[in-house]
């Protein structure tokens, strides 16, 4: 699965608006647009503060893994 369709799951099964998951990361809501519609991906340190953020491994949001 692309990094946008692991994204659009989690933000779907969790309720989430692409603004309130922006907020909890410190990202701009139109960043997380920008990664929905496939014009860019979180960089490393965006990436680790998603998975801090959401107590959860980075490996899920990379699609190492299914489960978070």
């Amino acid at each position: 699965m692309e990094f946008h369709d692991i994204l659009r799951e989690f933000l779907t099964e969790n309720e989430m608006t692409q603004a309130a998951f922006a907020y909890k990361i410190g990202v701009k809501p139109s960043q997380v647009s920008e990664w929905l519609h496939e014009k860019a991906k979180p960089g490393y340190d965006t990436l680790r503060a998603m998975a801090t953020a959401f107590n959860i491994s980075a490996d899920y949001f990379l699609g190492i893994t299914d489960t978070y």
